[in-house]
């Protein structure tokens, strides 16, 4: 890539900032009612400590759809489902900086489909595989672009030619 080049995004650039989030006490049928009123297939699970918001989980949409059909086959209800025990823990984080590719080989390496942007422990955001696909097509334009045109310059000598030689039709 030349000089000329931008870098390209970071998670600040593609995230969504406006982030719905869940408490870990929240029953699994308020989780279910809140992620379709919402039209979100995912929220990240915060917590109260030392006065401070802490991102402790993902609940979303596949871990909803388990656990409940699980519980409505076989019959038997289980103890009551909260947030805090059908969410993911030990979730893998970037930073509002981390590069589109960077985004992209977290989520195609562990298979995520979102993922949280944390500042030092603070949520900040979250970044769907969409929001990457669609920022890392449109950052391939723009380098495809300018690799053709820095290695397949017009020629002026031939365009000029080109409308002389059209013109006596």
């Amino acid at each position: 890539m030349s000089a000329q080049t931008p870098q390209p995004p970071q998670a600040q650039d593609v995230m969504q900032r406006h982030v719905k989030t869940v408490p870990p006490e929240m029953s699994l049928a308020d989780v279910v009612g809140y992620l379709i009123k919402h039209e979100i297939s995912v929220a990240p699970v915060l917590k109260e400590m030392d006065g401070k918001q802490q991102l402790v989980g993902l609940v979303s949409e596949g871990d909803c759809l388990e656990y409940l059909s699980n519980e409505m086959f076989f019959g038997a209800p289980s103890q009551p489902q909260r947030a805090e025990t059908i969410m993911k823990r030990h979730l893998v984080c970037v930073h509002p900086e981390d590069d589109v590719f960077t985004l992209a080989s977290v989520m195609t390496n562990h298979r995520y489909r979102h993922v949280p942007v944390v500042d030092g422990e603070r949520l900040v955001g979250i970044v769907s595989q969409r929001e990457v696909l669609k920022a890392i097509r449109e950052y391939y334009r723009k380098w495809a672009s300018e690799y053709e045109h820095e290695h397949f310059p017009v020629n002026l000598h031939e365009l000029m030619n080109l409308r002389f030689l059209g013109s006596r039709k």
